[in-house]
């Protein structure tokens, strides 16, 4: 059986935890701060496991991680 693809978008975006999940960076920080609070921008800082019902999506995006 051949090699599976990897999605190389999906590589570039999510990355598995200790814990086997996968995590993500948040979006919305990348322009236009300055209309947004510190305090929006300060909580969109910290990277977030993806949604139960979404792993196994992602999962087979990325068969080798």
């Amino acid at each position: 059986m051949p090699k599976m693809k990897t999605n190389r978008g999906a590589a570039k975006r999510f990355s598995k935890s200790a814990s086997g999940k996968f995590k993500h960076r948040q979006s919305f920080r990348s322009h236009i701060l300055t209309s947004k609070s510190t305090k929006r921008k300060r909580q969109l800082r910290s990277i977030i496991a993806i949604h139960d019902h979404d792993q196994k999506s992602v999962a087979r995006m990325l068969p080798y991680s």
